[in-house]
């Protein structure tokens, strides 16, 4: 029997003492659990990856990527000379909105469209456009009127120094804007409508469809800026409305919103109107049988030629008599401007999509309706 020296001794017992702390290490329960395989979680434990967040809204499909569209439009009505302003829009639009949603374009002129038009601005987006020319009877004076005494007292508007009050043409614009752009045969395919003109700014992205919102929570009427409208340009259109009102009582709701333009029950009109080079609308509403009544009658009393009555006052004067506070929307999410005015959010929360200057909002100005639609529908 071989006999081991202490010298041999220790170096057996470090080594034995080395393999039994080696054997323990390996098949510990701890070091099973840390050394599973990367592809295999632990038990009872999420890898990061998977870890839904608090807030789950920002993993839903952004709002364009649903393929839902309304039958809705961009209405344009615009001259050739007109091109260099309307492309800086229609990019505004494009970057703001458009190029998420492609809704078409529908472009208006009294004079057909030139091929440098139509190549400019098509250019610009990948939605269809669609260029249609004005029918006469549409962009003139109607047999019931007396031309040489509506040329006499446009002349005197002119020298009264009234703003447009010498323009024939501006009158004739407006004339077609209250009764006629949704009856071109471009537009009878569709529900809504957006109204877009050269030289206006856009300055907030938006993420959602408004033709969407307006169908689904059955709104006939979006604006942004509201104002007052210059009275020597109307004279006698609100007792032109008042007769109205009182010939077809069946077409005046209870429940409408006449406190918005009528400071004392209907009695008189305040001026507060819907700045009516951008609006929101549906398109049924204008064709309805109430609306067309209205514009044929304020059309026979000839004020569009012998005054210089707006589509915007009478836009807005068919919403006070017609609509309820339900079916009124203030886009308060559009940054928009026509000079010289401009609607811009003021809340912190909407400001981060938009560019523009919330010092500059026009909302609560003094010539603003602002404070006055506060008032009626809250």
């Amino acid at each position: 029997m071989p006999v081991i020296s202490s010298t041999q001794r220790k170096p057996i017992l470090v080594s034995l003492v080395v393999f039994i702390l080696v054997i323990v290490f390996f098949l510990s329960p701890y070091q099973s659990t840390s050394i599973a395989p990367s592809s295999v979680p632990p038990k009872n434990v999420v890898p990061h990856e998977f870890v839904m967040p608090p807030d789950e809204e920002q993993f839903k499909e952004p709002a364009w990527k649903n393929t839902t569209r309304a039958k809705a439009a961009f209405v344009i009505l615009t001259r050739n000379s007109e091109l260099d302003d309307l492309r800086k829009t229609i990019q505004q639009l494009e970057a703001r909105f458009n190029s998420k949603f492609n809704y078409p374009y529908v472009f208006l002129n009294d004079e057909p469209f030139t091929d440098e038009f139509k190549e400019l601005t098509s250019g610009l987006t990948k939605a269809e456009t669609k260029y249609g020319l004005i029918p006469q009877e549409h962009w003139g004076y109607p047999e019931w009127i007396d031309v040489e005494k509506a040329d006499k007292l446009r002349h005197k508007m002119g020298k009264d120094g009234i703003l447009y009050g010498d323009n024939l043409s501006y009158r004739h614009m407006c004339r077609f804007e209250s009764g006629f752009f949704f009856r071109h045969p471009l537009m009878l395919e569709y529900e809504f409508y957006w109204r877009v003109e050269p030289s206006v700014e856009f300055f907030c992205d938006l993420d959602y469809d408004p033709f969407l919102y307006m169908k689904e929570n059955n709104k006939k009427y979006g604006w942004t800026i509201s104002l007052l409208e210059y009275e020597s340009t109307i004279p006698t259109l609100w007792e032109t409305t008042k007769k109205f009102m009182k010939e077809y009582p069946q077409y005046i709701p209870e429940n409408n919103l006449i406190d918005l333009i009528s400071n004392n029950g209907g009695g008189s009109y305040n001026l507060c109107h819907f700045w009516s080079n951008f609006e929101i609308g549906d398109l049924k509403f204008l064709r309805s049988p109430e609306y067309t009544a209205y514009f044929e009658y304020l059309d026979r009393a000839g004020g569009f030629f012998y005054e210089r009555w707006g589509d915007a006052p009478v836009h807005s004067i068919a919403v006070g008599m017609f609509l309820n506070q339900s079916e009124v929307h203030f886009f308060n999410d559009i940054g928009y401007k026509h000079a010289p005015f401009m609607h811009c959010p003021i809340s912190r929360e909407l400001q981060k999509k938009c560019h523009c200057d919330a010092g500059e909002n026009f909302d609560f100005t003094e010539s603003s309706c602002m404070r006055k639609w506060i008032s009626v529908t809250e």
